[in-house]
């Protein structure tokens, strides 16, 4: 059993799906749990994660989510969400009851409310510091900088590993604006022959490189997590010339019974990240340096 999480901010999730493998559940239903709670909290809305996320360049927050198991054809994604504060229940959703792998806009919205969800007013999902960020880009053009995205992923105590990832996208951004956090292979990957992988930076830039299926599959060639995760980002640097690499970090677990679930990270940037495995009795929490002769946008 194991878990690791994308940023600092990923403590309580990753400590969350901790006490659920323990107590038996399958990784995907700790999964949309963690993410969830996270996704519902509006003081977490900071880290351009669901409720309280920043909203477009014309003040509607559209929330992108996905969940992917490593059992083949197991993938479900919502994108551009409007009225849901907890994007990732939808994606959920798509994966058991669509027929279809990845919604959009009204279509997921409609689906939304034929499942249930109610939609919120766009007023109730944006905390007062969203809308006062939003008013101060509207009057000063000014920014609010970061990509952060939350990724969880879990391995559990039945082998079964499950990934997810939400984001409210890049502050401002124009409406319709999709990132990489809900396309397979870009924001997230997994196999359950191999381990998987979350992706998280610049989502613009991230998905023209699918690095998630990349680390996966270099991990189903034998290399360890964080080595999979750097070489992944090297391949990247190599493509687009050193000098002009983007924000992108990697966390990612493979399927080693003998390790309880061996996991590792790499990024361009410093990269806080959590983790935990059966082995540890608390989670812990990491700082992975740059890797070494990469130099950011």
């Amino acid at each position: 059993m194991a878990a690791i999480g994308t940023w600092a901010f990923s403590e309580p999730a990753v400590e969350r799906i901790r006490s659920l493998v323990s107590a038996g559940l399958h990784a995907t239903d700790v999964v949309e749990r963690a993410v969830a709670e996270v996704e519902d909290d509006g003081e977490t809305g900071r880290f351009v994660v669901g409720r309280g996320g920043f909203p477009t360049s014309a003040g509607v927050l559209e929330c992108d989510a996905a969940i992917m198991e490593g059992v083949a054809g197991r993938f479900g994604g919502v994108a551009s969400l409007r009225g849901v504060g907890t994007p990732i229940r939808v994606a959920r959703r798509v994966m058991d009851r669509s027929p279809h792998s990845l919604l959009v806009g009204e279509g997921a919205a409609a689906f939304a409310q034929d499942q249930g969800f109610p939609l919120e007013p766009n007023e109730s999902l944006l905390t007062p510091s969203a809308v006062a960020a939003y008013q101060e880009f509207l009057e000063k053009q000014r920014r609010v900088p970061g990509h952060d995205t939350l990724g969880l992923i879990a391995l559990d105590l039945q082998g079964g590993i499950a990934v997810g990832v939400s984001s409210s996208g890049v502050p401002f951004k124009s409406p319709g604006r999709v990132g990489d956090s809900p396309l397979p292979g870009c924001g997230l990957y997994a196999d359950d022959t191999a381990g998987a992988a979350a992706a998280t930076g610049d989502g613009d830039k991230i998905m023209c490189f699918c690095p998630s299926f990349h680390t996966v599959q270099l991990m189903k060639q034998g290399l360890p997590p964080t080595e999979a995760c750097e070489a992944v980002l090297r391949d990247v640097a190599r493509r687009t010339a050193p000098d002009e690499v983007f924000e992108l970090g990697l966390v990612a677990m493979n399927m080693k019974v003998h390790t309880m679930g061996e996991a590792g990270a790499a990024a361009t940037m410093e990269f806080p990240y959590t983790f935990w495995n059966s082995g540890k009795d608390s989670v812990q929490k990491c700082v992975q340096e740059p890797v070494a002769g990469l130099n950011i946008l």
